[in-house]
């Protein structure tokens, strides 16, 4: 059972910046600990409203459960109090042709997640019901299960090719109807269609449930569509400059909002390119630039090879956005 209630987590998060954190990982695919204490003591600093773990930014389904629950201990004691600690839960893929296995997997994920500290879950999209025709019916029914945990629960629409399903705004009532629902946070990619669709449902229909932008390519447009937190990978490097991004949108300071929203979107221009899977190398070289983590623990061993100029290039990115941002005095 989580610390926090429903409405506690709502609150906690309301206006807020919630990085999806990656792994500290060295060339041999082992967690680095020491740069992983350093990278948790840098996001302690930040007045972050909390921190989102073993999302798919952390690789949360491909870990081992020792590995996961090494790094929900390692957030949970570092971070500090009062910030929101958020976990990403999900069937194992190992299961994914039997549903009933996928499912207890994923059940057992939640467990151990609120065991080793998480105030709340944000459920995976159940990717293996996707081909099948009860494919509402199931997924209905898989958050039913993780509901019943009694922690506060987060919806996560995630786009089809990292992995997520298409929720119809049919299926979004069912789910939005589950008492332990706090919100959703959305993650279509490139579809402001969407975006725009679920955000009307919810203003309409659903006031009450949190609209948690995903949307690292347009942060800025979808907080002005209505998102009422942030919840991004993106925000897992140059922290700093999204905060102050979220909190000019909220404080309705218009024309620093403006200059922030083209400086982040210099910024995701150069994080979430083709190759996608890539973007998680490329916040880890964000943070080696800034000098959280050293290049030795950059290594995402999922993710696609990347062009070593592109380590470069990124710099040369920062550069440009450090540069105006420091003339703010920042």
């Amino acid at each position: 059972m989580s610390s926090l209630s429903v409405a506690e987590c709502h609150k906690s998060l309301h206006h807020g910046l919630i990085p999806a954190v990656p792994l500290t990982l060295g060339a041999s695919g082992e967690i680095d600990a020491a740069a992983q204490e350093r990278y948790v003591a840098h996001m302690a600093s930040q007045p972050v409203a909390g921190v989102a773990v073993w999302a798919h930014t952390g690789r949360g389904l491909l870990l081992s459960r020792e590995q996961r629950s090494h790094v929900l201990r390692a957030w949970r004691d570092g971070l500090g109090p009062g910030k929101t600690l958020i976990a990403g839960v999900g069937g194992s893929p190992q299961h994914a042709g039997d549903p009933r296995a996928f499912v207890d997997s994923a059940l057992r994920m939640a467990a151990d997640a609120l065991e080793n500290g998480a105030h709340a879950l944000m459920a995976y999209a159940p990717t293996p019901f996707r081909q099948s025709r009860k494919c509402e019916d199931l997924t209905i029914e898989y958050h039913k299960q993780l509901a019943s945990m009694g922690a506060p629960l987060i919806l996560f629409y995630l786009y089809e090719a990292a992995g997520g399903i298409s929720y119809s705004l049919a299926l979004l009532r069912s789910l939005f109807a589950l008492p332990q629902v706090v919100g959703i946070k959305l993650a279509t990619l490139d579809s402001v269609m969407t975006f725009q669709d679920v955000a009307c449902l919810i203003s309409r229909e659903f006031p009450e449930k949190l609209l948690i932008t995903g949307e690292d390519r347009f942060l800025g447009y979808s907080l002005m569509c209505g998102a009422q937190a942030a919840l991004i990978g993106m925000g897992a490097a140059c922290t700093g400059l999204q905060l102050d991004l979220v909190q000019a949108y909220f404080q309705a300071r218009a024309a620093e909002f403006l200059t922030l929203s083209r400086l982040v979107d210099e910024l995701a221009e150069g994080l979430f390119v083709s190759p996608m899977e890539g973007y998680i190398r490329r916040v880890l070289w964000t943070l080696v630039h800034e000098g959280i983590i050293g290049r030795e623990s950059s290594y995402d061993p999922w993710g696609p090879e990347l062009r070593e100029g592109e380590f470069a290039e990124i710099g040369k990115v920062l550069h440009r956005v450090a540069q105006i941002d420091q003339a703010k005095g920042n």
